[in-house]
């Protein structure tokens, strides 16, 4: 992994969180606690059993680089420090970056005993050159993902598919649900197929409102990517990407009608496949869609 820079902490912010032994606050807070920023999609998890088992969903096989977003106040982080693991802390939260750099470390003396590879970065992960920190090296990806860009964050990770062989992490439970999602269902869609083409799709529990601060107004789902073998399709993999989002921008048409805008053969439309919606379209439907797209002659 490249080195990186770690953020500076002022004497201004040292002194505003403290000699790293919170005390309580009138807000109910910790002194030298961060207060989650809705604008930011915050909400810090409470729970340590439920931070670990995020933290050993990683099998570490095949790579020691592990980025985690959004760590806020740590508490996933010092299960992953735990691990033999080179790790890269990324927010966007100053305040966050600040807690890190100081308090936290003062707060787990023991944790840097054991793992000191730690790189805390403030920065915008989708924003971000991840070239800049691991090259071509392979990297996996956690976290308690902000819920108002995690759909986001899944698309930049199949962009960086050859170098990612694990994602796992926390999401809102409808869109972790919908990411592992199988045929046939009315939240099968577009994250569905695309993730699944490249990974295998785990969901595997479900966290409840009551463990983060402050509590989001739905349930949590963490789940757990690992990549196929090949990252490679048997298509055109652009033409691949093309057909499922226009199919599922038009979900409730038929294949044959979603995807006008090709200007298919006759003889093409008159496959059996045109007659289908799109939830009813595995992966496999998909690459063979794309293909017979590819070979159609007007």
């Amino acid at each position: 992994m490249l080195p990186c820079k770690k953020t500076a902490v002022s004497k201004k912010n040292k002194k505003k969180f403290g000699n790293g032994k919170p005390k309580k606050a009138r807000n109910g807070h910790k002194e030298g606690e961060i207060k989650a920023k809705k604008h930011l999609g915050q909400h810090f998890l409470k729970d340590e059993n439920i931070a670990k088992q995020i933290a050993d969903t990683l099998s570490l096989n095949g790579y020691t680089n592990v980025l985690e977003i959004g760590p806020g106040m740590g508490v996933l982080t010092k299960y992953l420090l735990l691990k033999d693991l080179d790790l890269v802390a990324l927010d966007l939260d100053e305040e966050s970056i600040v807690y890190l750099n100081h308090s936290f470390r003062l707060e787990h003396p023991k944790v840097f005993e054991k793992n000191d590879r730690l790189n805390i970065i403030e920065a915008d992960f989708l924003r971000f050159d991840l070239k800049q920190l691991y090259g071509n090296e392979q990297f996996a990806i956690t976290g308690n993902f902000p819920y108002n860009i995690s759909s986001q964050i899944v698309f930049k990770m199949l962009e960086m598919r050859q170098q990612i062989p694990e994602f796992s992490g926390m999401f809102q439970k409808e869109v972790a649900q919908r990411i592992c999602e199988k045929p046939g269902s009315k939240t099968y869609g577009i994250l569905s197929v695309l993730v699944q083409a490249f990974y295998e799709a785990e969901y595997l529990f479900t966290v409840h409102p009551q463990v983060f601060d402050p509590p989001p107004k739905v349930q949590s789902g963490v789940l757990r990517l690992t990549r196929r073998a090949s990252v490679k399709l048997p298509c055109d993999e652009h033409l691949f990407f093309k057909v499922v989002k226009l199919a599922f921008n038009q979900r409730r048409k038929t294949i044959r009608n979603s995807l006008k805008t090709f200007n298919l053969s006759d003889n093409l439309k008159e496959d059996t496949i045109f007659d289908q919606r799109p939830e009813q379209l595995s992966v496999a439907d998909f690459i063979a869609l794309t293909q017979k797209i590819a070979n159609d002659s007007v």
